[in-house]
């Protein structure tokens, strides 16, 4: 049996958002297209992405924003960009940066910018360590929240301290918004304040929104104009780019709506984790409504116990799980979303006590 066949018998599931068939998926976008009177757009060229593309600016306070195809492309074209207009200066990113982590050294192999690490790896960096780096620096990229380190942002005064050292230095500052509209609720400001000082911020359309795929990239007009002539030279540009939009634009102004019943309901988990202090939580204060969770066993224990838990008693906690730092550990990353929502208290704690008895 397939984790998706677990997961259909399962009546409590913690992670993410309702999981739809691609039939779901594409009559909803078929019946949304219908009464909107959607057209495709040609290349980028349509009404519906050209006003999507403004909600999306005018939400995050920038003059403009364009489509990407995927986040990858945009935050590489972003620092590029800025190192192209600061004498090729590098770029400071934290050490579980996206482009570290997980983009096969793109920005080194495709020539787009040379990095340095700034701070320490389990902790959201600060002015400080930006002030050690002794180089003259053309960009500056900021997480927020900082998945690898289990959604942890930086304090809001410790941010309003980067934009004004990075202001102050003539450095581009770029967000990493994968998961802004999640820091939202967490830090209790709109989205355009917890923006204003960048010169550029990516979100993505598909995250916890739940599209298809796809990302937004806003800035300055001249700098976005820019940006959207580089994605064309890297192949960025696909002749449709309705069915991304449309799939985000479907649900976006319900997923923003919900998202601090997603914080409200990390909160209750959180408190819930107390009576379980076997079972450790990363941050110690929930930030947005994500989190790493550490258990005393091994992965391959861990992963046992979800198939034990799933089959006897109809709960699922997590997709991946990671191997620990210390032997026999490991952890796992949880986004609350409807799953937990739909879930009742007494059937969270009640899978909180399972896993707690199994380890």
């Amino acid at each position: 049996m397939t984790d998706a066949d677990l997961i259909r018998r399962c009546h409590t599931i913690f992670p993410g958002h309702r999981a739809r068939t691609p039939a779901d998926t594409f009559a909803a976008m078929a019946a949304w297209c219908e009464r909107h009177g959607v057209e495709h757009d040609v290349y980028g060229s349509g009404d519906l992405i050209a006003s999507f593309e403004k909600k999306i600016a005018a939400l995050l306070g920038f003059p403009a924003a364009v489509f990407c195809i995927s986040g990858t492309m945009a935050q590489v074209t972003a620092l590029r960009l800025a190192r192209m207009d600061r004498s090729n200066a590098p770029v400071a990113l934290h050490p579980t940066a996206h482009i570290f982590v997980h983009e096969r050294s793109n920005y080194q192999l495709l020539d787009h910018f040379d990095a340095l690490q700034a701070g320490d790896r389990h902790r959201p960096f600060t002015a400080a360590d930006l002030a050690a780096i002794p180089d003259r620096l053309a960009a500056v990229g900021l997480e927020l929240p900082m998945r690898e380190i289990g959604g942890q942002v930086p304090s809001w005064d410790e941010l309003e301290d980067i934009k004004a050292h990075c202001q102050a230095h003539g450095v581009h500052l770029h967000m990493d918004g994968a998961r802004l509209w999640e820091t939202a609720a967490g830090y209790g400001k709109p989205v355009a304040e917890i923006a204003a000082g960048f010169d550029s911020v990516y979100v993505s359309l598909y995250k916890g929104i739940g599209g298809l795929g796809g990302a937004m990239l806003a800035g300055s007009e001249d700098f976005v104009a820019r940006a959207a002539e580089w994605f064309r030279r890297q192949g960025g540009n696909v002749i449709h780019r309705s069915p991304y939009v449309v799939a985000a634009a479907m649900q976006f102004d319900e997923r923003l709506a919900a998202m601090p019943d997603y914080f409200r309901r990390t909160e209750f988990l959180y408190e819930a984790l107390r009576a379980h202090p076997a079972i450790r939580v990363n941050p110690a204060r929930p930030a947005a409504n994500m989190l790493h969770v550490h258990l005393p066993v091994g992965r391959e224990r861990a992963l046992a116990i979800r198939l034990e838990l799933a089959e006897h008693h109809g709960v699922w906690l997590f997709n991946r799980i990671n191997h620990g730092v210390l032997p026999d550990t490991s952890y796992f990353e949880l986004y609350v979303g409807d799953n937990l929502l739909a879930a009742s208290d007494e059937q969270v704690v009640k899978a909180l006590a399972l896993l707690a008895d199994a380890l």
